[in-house]
């Protein structure tokens, strides 16, 4: 499995993320802006929750049928020229690339924005064989050319830089001169990438969805660099993951729709591509060859069990830009190059709760992701069943924390015990306690009080509180 960003322990990696405040600043800008633009769009589009009932209907009619879809659309793929290789692993992903690559004797590979060859660490298996990988889209050239930064954002991946941070990294890898005015950015990523394009062997894409009907490929984007990776090279690879899949054309319209407007708060995106096969005698332009990559890497075992709706997700990130929790720490403290809700919630069942079991605990279960989800994954519910998940059947709860649960069961089922534990709180927590407070708590409450301040017990019980209250009124 290989979705990990980084080998640092969870608590560590939020640390660096709640000390960075740029970070941050830039996290909670982001999070108003687009959730205000998706709620904008949404309205605009009238019966928001109705058109969340028809998506959330046709992920889970197309994932209860997935095997006749996939079927169905390989069977397309071929007719029209294609090749397709079903991937049990990323390391079969990867060994299949590669080897085109190989067959092609390719020096030089672009590609477009794709979370799923992030999933894979594809371009890390290339550059192994002998290829060099360009990232087309601004924001992962950016990432790619600043020592392979990951991104920390599914939509939008250098999120967590400013524009005189990208200057700077484009002044030291790349000689550049000018301002840190975003046009003149952007124009200079445009001239550096545009012989790029004319120079790849293959093209590689990622897949926002794929038409069973017609063995087509669909690719949402705001820039045109999806259209000159499929368009410019002799070759064409596009890895998806196995769920990424629609019936028709028609659902494709309806979660394109949800989509945009989810993901960046549009009616659409400014290119809506579908792709189907390589060129035919008559095209102008396009691939020789055409490759699908249909890419499983644990989505099988997640199929048939109470964590289905995950797969459900169509990567819009709107999960991500309601999140507390993710507005504080960024998407780095996830450790996956999944962030957010639906990364706490994806990433332990793709990589496993041994390098994932804290993340179904980096929530406040507020339910605000459930809510902007627009096909309904009811995220905050899986939350709580993997915290189910590692402590009854992983046994993952570490032995302090099964201590203090059994404690705190015994005291809380015995009057006499939780009647003397509430008499000696005050007393026990009076050194650490300031003005009312405690700022630097012991043994479990110090990582809350880390970053929040502890409410001093009161010296009078609730209990005993409400008999004088009592006595009074009868009085």
């Amino acid at each position: 499995m290989t979705m990990k960003i980084s080998d640092e322990k969870f608590f560590d990696r939020v640390d660096k993320g709640l000390k960075n405040e740029f970070m941050r600043n830039a996290m909670v800008s982001a999070q108003e802006r687009l959730k205000n633009k998706k709620l904008e769009a949404q309205e605009e589009l009238g019966n928001w929750e109705e058109w969340r009932n028809l998506a959330e209907e046709i992920r889970q009619h197309t994932l209860e049928n997935l095997d006749y879809y996939l079927e169905q659309l390989t069977e397309n793929v071929v007719k029209r020229g294609g090749h397709v290789f079903f991937a049990q692993t990323a390391e079969e992903a990867n060994e299949y690339i590669t080897n085109i690559a190989k067959q092609k004797n390719a020096k030089k590979v672009i590609k477009s924005k794709s979370m799923v060859t992030e999933e894979i660490s594809m371009n890390e298996a290339l550059e192994k064989a002998g290829c060099e990988v360009i990232e087309s889209d601004l924001g992962e050239y950016i990432l790619q050319i600043d020592d392979h930064d990951p991104p920390s954002h599914i939509v939008a991946p250098a999120l967590h830089k400013n524009k005189e941070q990208i200057r700077d990294t484009f002044s030291v890898k790349r000689g550049y001169t000018q301002s840190s005015k975003p046009e003149e950015l952007a124009l200079f990523a445009r001239e550096q990438l545009r012989n790029e394009f004319l120079e790849a062997d293959i093209g590689v894409t990622g897949c926002n969805f794929a038409v069973a009907e017609s063995g087509s490929i669909s690719l949402v984007t705001n820039e045109g660099n999806a259209r000159l990776s499929t368009t410019l090279p002799k070759t064409q690879i596009t890895v998806m993951g196995m769920e990424r899949i629609v019936p028709t054309w028609e659902e494709l319209d309806i979660l394109v729709s949800m989509l945009c407007r989810s993901a960046v708060g549009q009616k659409l995106t400014s290119y809506i591509t579908g792709l189907t096969g390589p060129k035919d005698e008559g095209d102008v332009d396009g691939p020789e060859e055409f490759h699908l990559v249909i890419v499983d890497n644990g989505r099988s075992n997640i199929l048939g069990t109470e964590f289905q709706s995950a797969l459900q997700c169509i990567r819009c990130a709107a999960c991500i830009n309601v999140c507390p929790i993710y507005r504080h720490i960024g998407g780095h403290s996830y450790g996956s190059i999944y962030p957010g809700p639906i990364g706490a919630v994806l990433s332990p069942l793709l990589g496993g709760y041994e390098d994932y079991k804290e993340l179904p605990y980096a929530s406040s279960l507020c339910a605000a992701c459930t809510e902007a989800c627009p096909v309904k994954i009811p995220l905050h519910d899986l939350l709580v069943k993997h915290r189910r998940n590692i402590v009854e059947e992983q046994g993952k709860g570490g032995f302090g924390e099964k201590l203090a649960m059994k404690g705190f069961a015994m005291a809380a089922s015995s009057p006499k015990l939780y009647n003397m534990g509430s008499k000696m709180a005050p007393t026990m927590m009076g050194p650490f306690a300031k003005e009312g407070k405690v700022t630097k708590g012991p043994g479990p409450i110090k990582p809350w009080t880390d970053i929040r301040d502890f409410p001093e017990p009161s010296k009078e019980s609730f209990r005993n509180w409400f008999k004088e209250r009592e006595k009074g009124e009868n009085n």
